[in-house]
């Protein structure tokens, strides 16, 4: 599997954008998939994570609320709905993709990992 994200953006406070991840690879399925993003100084930081049948999903306590993970295993794509978005949020988000049914906020269990794509939040 290779993971690719786009849509990110500058955004105004209180503004939205949608972040996608789309992955090449028959197996894409079977693989939970996580977001997680580093702001400019800080460590990576987990965001959110859905399991291989979407019907199970999970977020950091910072997002939860305001960000949706979604995916749609027939286009092969793992979305990041962001609302309500604040200065804070600015980072570059990462898609990642963990061959286990279960989730996880942890990058290391992660293997296959796409380019970031920046989200700048004015205020």
């Amino acid at each position: 599997v290779q993971l690719q994200a786009s849509g990110g953006g500058l955004v105004q406070a209180g503004g939205s954008l949608r972040l996608s991840c789309a992955a090449s690879g028959r197996t894409f399925s079977s693989y939970t998939m996580g977001w997680f993003r580093q702001a400019p100084g800080k460590e990576r930081e987990f965001v959110a994570a859905i399991i291989w049948s979407g019907g199970m999903t999970y977020y950091s306590d910072s997002v939860k609320g305001r960000f949706t993970i979604f995916r749609d295993n027939a286009e092969n794509t793992v979305y990041l709905q962001l609302n309500s978005l604040k200065p804070e949020d600015t980072a570059v988000y990462y898609c990642a993709a963990r061959d286990r049914p279960l989730y996880s906020a942890y990058e290391v269990e992660y293997a296959i990992w796409g380019r970031g794509t920046q989200v700048t939040v004015s205020s």
